[in-house]
């Protein structure tokens, strides 16, 4: 079965007064990220060990093989962007309690988390993306990952909350000034409702 687009939870609109715009959205989700899918159902179609595999047994198969990067990379692309897109919210910026006392726990406080956070998606040259992942032994941490590369691929641990730090993510709403859209995405935009439920 091919893989598909998923639709939004929220309309394009929904994000336009938080930093967010239609335009970004309708761009990014629904040009960027069908291209993606459309690649790797192409990959899939040619290549018969790929065939009835999940978009995970894909990404395990794939990462790491340079012969098959174009495969890991939109497949690895796909499941970024699925995580991404509920890793964004109309009402985001709220903390929850269990999540908010884990982050206290493990970076100090809420503030140290977001500069962490600010500082792997700043310093992530290029495209790609920043993390807040559970380690496999219960901590949290932020890391970074080049291109379309994640968390469930290098095994580092599971995926809380991404963001997505390719310019096409930004350049519409922010330009050039990735800090910015960062610090808007922690403050206004970050589901951390899903990243709590993201939680071991």
């Amino acid at each position: 079965m091919a893989f598909e687009l998923p639709a939004l939870s929220y309309a394009h609109s929904a994000l336009d007064g938080r930093g967010m715009s239609q335009e970004t959205l309708e761009l990014h989700h629904d040009k960027h990220h069908q291209a993606y899918v459309t690649a790797l159902n192409g990959f899939v179609e040619a290549q018969d060990d790929l065939k009835g595999k999940s978009l995970e047994e894909i990404i395990a198969l794939t990462y790491g093989d340079a012969d098959r990067a174009p495969v890991f990379n939109n497949a690895g692309q796909h499941w970024n962007h699925i995580h991404f897109w509920n890793a964004l919210s109309p009402t985001g910026g709220n903390i929850p309690g269990k999540l908010e006392a884990k982050l206290v726990e493990d970076f100090g406080s809420v503030g140290q988390f977001k500069e962490a956070f600010k500082a792997a998606a700043v310093g992530q040259f290029g495209s790609g993306w920043a993390w807040l992942i559970q380690t496999d032994d219960g901590r949290l941490a932020v890391t970074k990952t080049p291109n379309g590369v994640n968390p469930l691929a290098t095994g580092e641990g599971r995926a809380l909350l991404g963001l997505d730090v390719w310019e096409h993510s930004y350049y519409v709403d922010f330009r050039n000034r990735r800090p910015d859209y960062v610090s808007n995405f922690l403050d206004r935009l970050a589901n951390y409702d899903f990243a709590e439920a993201n939680l071991a």
